[in-house]
């Protein structure tokens, strides 16, 4: 399997890491020689209060254990003072995060809906945006946003949450294209793993089988320096690994030269519009625009 995938005088900044997914990538970081900052601002899981416990907590277990790793108790959505822990403690910086309030569509209510897109969307934006020059200028960085079963396939009553989750795997596949050239690599998962936020929808004996360590190694691996993924998307839980893309039909013209575009030419070729035999799978804007728009250019 190859020398061991060591982090020595790497500076890896996990937000949420009070518990949970958090905590078991700050403790694998921080074993692998990672000098670790420790986010969390210690609300409950609906991202309510705050409080120094569960930062600490994480801190105290990796200097226990050998390891080097400071605390910040900031809100994402103060990514500058967040970032700024991890320059005043180690000089330098290298990203990834998580609340969950579920409710049927027609109930979420205005704060239903913005405080889960501060904290997911808009926290990862800050948090990232405060790192980003300082990865830019030291030509590397790794950053892992945390998208959701949720938003890559929906879920009854978490509109919200879907939403915000689907959110950051655009975000991230805009980031993957710009940091490319400065050796900065953004990738999302999709993590499957059971927590003090999914113990209120899953079962005991599912939560204990989707260990948060099991989610870990792919994190480590896409932000070690040797690993090339960059903007890719990846589900993963209990031991599974798998990546996703979006793939596309071959489509169908249904405008002829000269002619107007009807609905009923539509709904005449809806089966091979829909039919996903010899499926496309433009990964760039570019690919999706030779492939959508090459044969009506060129035979309308």
């Amino acid at each position: 399997m190859g020398s061991p995938l060591r982090f020595d005088g790497r500076v890896v900044l996990v937000t949420g890491a009070g518990a949970g997914l958090g905590r078991a990538y700050a403790l694998a970081f921080a074993e692998r020689g990672a000098l670790v900052v420790v986010n969390d601002l210690g609300g409950d899981f609906k991202g309510v209060g705050k409080g120094s416990l569960a930062a600490d907590k994480v801190v105290e277990e990796i200097r226990r254990r050998g390891g080097k790793a400071v605390a910040n108790y900031d809100s994402v959505e103060e990514g500058e003072k967040v970032v700024k822990t991890a320059l005043d403690a180690f000089g330098r910086i290298g990203d990834v995060s998580l609340i969950l309030r579920d409710r049927s569509f027609a109930r979420i209510s205005d704060e239903d809906w913005d405080i889960i897109h501060r904290v997911h969307l808009r926290g990862s934006f800050q948090v990232t945006r405060a790192a980003w020059e300082h990865m830019k200028k030291q030509k590397y960085g790794r950053i892992i946003m945390t998208s959701s079963a949720s938003g890559i396939y929906g879920n009854f009553g978490q509109a919200n949450y879907s939403a915000a989750k689907l959110g950051l795997l655009g975000l991230a596949n805009s980031l993957a294209i710009e940091g490319r050239k400065s050796n900065i690599h953004c990738n999302t998962i999709a993590p499957n793993a059971g927590s003090r936020m999914t113990q209120t929808v899953m079962p005991e004996d599912l939560v204990e089988a989707l260990k948060p360590e099991y989610v870990a190694p792919l994190v480590l691996w896409l932000c070690h320096e040797s690993c090339e993924e960059n903007g890719g998307l990846f589900e993963v839980g209990a031991g599974w690994i798998g990546k996703l893309r979006w793939e596309r039909t071959l489509g169908a013209i249904v405008r002829q030269k000269n002619h107007p575009m009807t609905p009923e030419a539509v709904k005449a070729n809806w089966k091979k519009i829909c039919d996903f035999e010899n499926a496309s799978k433009p990964q760039s804007i570019q690919e999706k625009l030779f492939f959508s728009h090459s044969n009506v250019i060129f035979k309308v």
